[in-house]
């Protein structure tokens, strides 16, 4: 009993350095408070050039919650400013029964700038909702626009976590 214990803890070691690899081999990375590229950053009004109405507040809160959530404090004092335009919101047709859509996919494209205390660019992003949000079609008007609602804050708390991490983790 005594001698397989050694072989025992062998094995573990090689499993953890295994996985170890595997992990860091993907591109996965570990990243501390530290190292981030700043603590601190304000977020300059959403401009909204699109007709959906309240996209700017959905992003600039998504946003908010993205910054808090990696361990940015958001502060209207602070001395990096991020400020992102949406260029695009769409809503695709992704499937059809007996001539009515059932389906709808939402598309959402922003532009992004982050600039320094003195005013200088330090990084642009140009972003697009990097998952398919969809909901479904409802004869229900008031089910409808819920669920059209909800996917737009899907959408864009995808978004804002791709904005974010451009900036954080380039």
């Amino acid at each position: 009993m005594l001698k397989n214990r050694p072989m025992k803890a062998l094995r573990m070691v090689m499993a953890a350095a295994a996985v170890a690899g595997i992990i860091t081999g993907c591109g996965y990375r570990v990243h501390g408070r530290q190292s981030l590229p700043f603590t601190e950053v304000r977020i300059a009004a959403v401009e909204n050039t699109t007709y959906e109405p309240k996209l700017q507040d959905r992003l600039h809160r998504a946003l908010t919650e993205e910054f808090l959530r990696q361990g940015v404090h958001v502060s209207s004092a602070a001395g990096n400013t991020l400020s992102c335009a949406v260029r695009r919101f769409d809503i695709i047709e992704l499937s059809e029964k007996k001539g009515f859509v059932t389906e709808y996919r939402i598309l959402i494209d922003a532009a992004c700038r982050l600039m320094d205390a003195s005013g200088k660019v330090t990084g642009t992003a140009a972003v697009t909702s990097p998952f398919i949000v969809s909901f479904a079609a409802s004869e229900d008007f008031g089910r409808l626009i819920s669920g059209k609602e909800a996917a737009e804050e899907r959408a864009t708390a995808d978004l804002a976590t791709e904005i974010v991490g451009n900036f954080i983790y380039r």
